[in-house]
């Protein structure tokens, strides 16, 4: 397997090291404070979790809100807001009871009404949130602490959406502010979690602010996962967005900052060459990258297109291009559930894997493209989805495809992608991400496969037998079964094909080695974390 790197490492030298200044480590407040300083993996510009998936507006709701259930490391839900619950016999009624003492950052109590008006926001933009409302016939507040859900049928992932570990998660909200329309972005962050956001220091495209919330009640237990005592340790936790990987590089090197969450694989010689500097993959399940079609709009609309695209992929090249070290990445995964998930399957892919430039051509000659304009959206600063953007450019030109490359910021990326104009008039026909492995274990937790049409994530796949199957699947109790459903649904995502997979790779981290309580898990979280000297 050859080892070709994305880049060739600059001179650091030519590098500008950031002064504290330009870091935004100044300040009076912060000098007296134990203050953890964090190169985020993007820049926070949406700040609504329900409102998008993007994983850095997912790791701010982290911060700053509260769930009702968590995912520990074995992926079994744990209680987290609620203190005591029980389930009828008949499995159709669900009774929560709230801890006691839990407060929002502005003071009010969490009450039951909080959390049915953020469920029901929640409902209206998660896929597995979606399913469940429509299976509720009621949700209320009895009490103050006590919410009540209604099932009209029973249904065995209650407990597993609720407490969903990605995007979107079901955070908790004041009510004032989930009944904020759900495709509208709420006006104020206002959660119970371990940290506060301090929007008045917040900068886009520079720096987020969060500082310890005092009055938070963690639960009593080790952190695992999402799940168990969310201790804040420090007093402020700083986002410093730094876009440039050797600038980041030597920020971190010279301890102006404490945290670097996705530092690119070509530059982890250095960094593990450091004595002052660990490196470690906390998330085992690893990552897929997402090359997302437009379903509602020429040329995507056609899934003999799509199809033809799948067969001029090739995820070594594509991994060689975004990751280089094949240390870190695995180049021939064509499962749509994680590969290390008990459903992962290949089943239905062989049609499409290895085919080529010639045979995509010819796939995409007969599907009657007829040149129209392909616009792809190109986050610049995410190494990743930047070397995809490219590759595909190439890619498409070489199966005779009319490419628009357009050069964005991941922030503006996550926006684009929302837009359904047409691609001429603003909106867009691919655009790349990544899904996290825990989101990926099954075709129900699996967001990117849901073919629902306008209400499904973006790009509006719609697939009437994929969701049956996904129904099915939900509804089945016995693990064979599932088992079978499962690849079934593979096979059928294979046949409309909602998106394309270029490869599956581990991202590591790096931090200073003063610090410590790092939680080994798929999502950045910063509660139990210290930072010593």
């Amino acid at each position: 397997m050859s080892r070709t790197s994305r880049r060739g490492l600059a001179p650091l030298a030519a590098a500008l090291m950031m002064a504290p200044a330009a870091l935004g480590l100044l300040g009076g407040t912060a000098a007296a404070q134990t203050t953890l300083r964090v190169i985020p993996q993007a820049d926070l510009k949406n700040i609504d979790p329900i409102w998008t998936t993007a994983y850095i507006t997912r790791n701010h709701g982290y911060l700053v809100y509260d769930t009702l259930f968590a995912l520990d490391e074995n992926f079994e839900p744990q209680p987290q807001m609620v203190d005591t619950y029980e389930v009828s016999e008949d499995g159709l009624t669900y009774s929560f009871v709230l801890r006691e003492g839990l407060t929002f950052h502005d003071g009010a109590p969490v009450t039951a009404e909080d959390v049915v008006a953020s469920l029901q926001r929640w409902g209206k933009r998660d896929g597995m949130g979606i399913r469940l409302m429509s299976l509720t016939s009621g949700l209320e507040a009895k009490d103050e602490r006590t919410v009540v859900l209604t099932l009209s049928e029973p249904y065995g992932l209650v407990l597993q959406s609720l407490g969903k570990i990605s995007s979107n998660v079901p955070f908790i909200m004041p009510k004032r502010l989930a009944e904020t329309d759900p495709f509208t972005q709420v006006p104020e962050i206002i959660g119970s979690g371990p940290f506060k956001f301090e929007q008045a220091e917040w900068v886009p495209g520079s720096k987020v602010v969060y500082t310890k919330f005092a009055d938070y009640k963690p639960r009593d237990g080790a952190p695992s996962f999402a799940s168990g005592g969310k201790l804040a340790k420090v007093d402020r936790v700083e986002w410093l967005y730094i876009p440039d990987p050797n600038t980041a590089l030597n920020a971190l090197m010279s301890g102006e900052v404490d945290y670097w969450e996705q530092p690119p694989v070509d530059l982890l010689p250095i960094l593990q060459s450091t004595p002052d500097i660990k490196v470690e993959t906390l998330d085992q399940l690893g990552n897929q990258g997402v090359l997302r079609f437009n379903h509602t709009q020429p040329p995507f609309d056609n899934v003999k297109v799509r199809q033809a695209v799948l067969m001029a992929l090739d995820q070594e090249r594509y991994m060689q291009a975004g990751v280089g070290n094949p240390e870190y990445y695995n180049a021939d995964c064509w499962s749509y559930y994680t590969c290390v998930s008990p459903y992962a399957t290949e089943t239905g892919a062989d049609a499409y894997r290895g085919k080529g430039i010639e045979a995509a051509k010819a796939a995409l000659a007969e599907a009657g493209y007829d040149g129209e304009p392909v616009v792809l959206l190109q986050p610049v600063d995410i190494p990743v989805t930047n070397a995809a953007a490219l590759l595909t450019a190439e890619t498409l030109r070489e199966m005779g495809m009319n490419v628009d490359l357009q050069a964005m910021d991941w922030a503006t990326a996550t926006s684009r992608r929302a837009s359904r104009e047409l691609s001429q008039n603003g909106g867009w026909d691919i655009f790349f991400t990544w899904t996290i492995g825990a989101d990926l274990i099954n075709p129900v937790v699996n967001n990117n496969t849901r073919a629902s049409g306008d209400d499904a994530w973006f790009g509006w796949p719609n697939d009437p037998r994929m969701e049956e199957l996904r129904t099915a699947f939900a509804k089945a109790t016995d693990p064979e079964e599932q088992k079978r459903i499962a690849t079934e649904a593979h096979e059928q995502a294979y046949q409309f094909v909602p998106y394309a997979i270029f490869g599956h790779w581990f991202q590591p981290v790096a931090y200073r080695a003063n610090v410590n309580g790092v939680i080994k898990a798929p999502i950045a979280f910063f509660w139990n974390i210290e930072k010593a000297g």
